[in-house]
């Protein structure tokens, strides 16, 4: 991806000095303020799901630079109910919206009695692209969400919380992430934002626009290679969560691609299999703040075709 994108000497010089085996002090203090964390995970199957956690600001510790304890459990009905167990590979997603900080990690997680411990294998910072600002607050006595949907295709609440959507995450993993292993060959999480609308919905086919970002193509390093990806929308007025798990392919050109100012390439989605969750997140959030970056892109085409 890098070298098809023209990227890879920069890259090759700039990777060893942002990747680390461990978390630098300010990672490890920024994770213990956040009142949720998105984890990735992958099934038996391969497929990665895109999940949340959430606690009251300090439900995560980090005791050393290599370990990061988060005192949770999976949220009723989150894939990462059946992906979380000892040795299973993560991929963890720390966003402060509403000052569009963000730093990942992705390691290998191993259970105890009141959560579990993420043993790094590899740390890096993001920058604050695309991200909206609003600040979440957790409420521990939200209801407990129940599964509103279930099934292969997208229902019309989920094409709904879509296509208003501007931001979703998407969890990708490479092919032997579910055997363990190398730090590289593990799962990752990220985020993807944009106006409301910048995910277009047709049939079970989502495309979204891939933006200008940090070159290292994480996520459509992971597809090239594994087409699966795992996607959580999040209903930010009441909570629900919307789990996809799709089968994507990069385009790199193309009239549809040309038709999506500042857009470098495609990620296209086919919808494999949808959970809806009503009244999921014990979260509220306040208003968004649309980010700076996406004034630069321009207009973008009305959806066409069945929707």
């Amino acid at each position: 991806m890098q070298a098809r994108a023209g990227v890879l000497a920069q890259m090759a010089q700039i990777g060893p000095r942002v990747l680390r085996d461990h978390m630098p002090d300010q990672h490890r203090e920024f994770f213990g303020v956040l009142p949720f964390v998105v984890v990735g995970s992958v099934d038996p199957l391969g497929q990665p799901w895109a999940s949340v956690l959430a606690g009251a600001p300090g439900f995560m510790q980090s005791p050393d630079p290599t370990h990061l304890y988060i005192r949770a459990r999976p949220l009723p009905h989150d894939p990462l109910n059946a992906t979380l167990r000892d040795g299973a590979a993560l991929g963890l997603l720390g966003i402060q919206p509403h000052t569009r900080r963000r730093n990942r990690m992705n390691g290998t997680a191993w259970l105890q009695d009141d959560g579990f411990t993420v043993e790094v294998g590899q740390s890096f910072g993001n920058c604050p692209k695309y991200i909206q600002a609003r600040e979440p607050v957790w409420t521990p006595d939200a209801p407990a969400g129940r599964i509103a949907f279930e099934g292969p295709g997208l229902d019309e609440a989920a094409r709904e919380l879509i296509r208003a959507a501007d931001t979703f995450f998407i969890a990708s993993a490479h092919p032997q992430a579910a055997a363990g292993g190398e730090p590289s060959h593990g799962v990752d999480v990220s985020h993807r934002g944009g106006p409301p609308g910048f995910v277009k919905v047709a049939g079970e086919v989502l495309t979204v626009p891939d933006f200008m970002g940090n070159h290292f193509f994480n996520t459509l390093g992971n597809i090239a290679m594994h087409p699966a990806a795992g996607l959580l929308f999040v209903d930010f007025h009441r909570g629900d969560l919307l789990y996809l798990a799709v089968q994507a392919e990069v385009v790199w050109g193309g009239a549809e691609l040309a038709s999506f100012d500042g857009a470098l390439r495609l990620l296209r989605m086919r919808v494999t299999h949808v959970r809806r969750v009503q009244g999921a997140l014990p979260l509220r959030w306040g208003p968004a703040e649309r980010s700076p970056q996406l004034d630069q892109l321009g207009r973008w085409p009305a959806p066409a075709g069945p929707q």
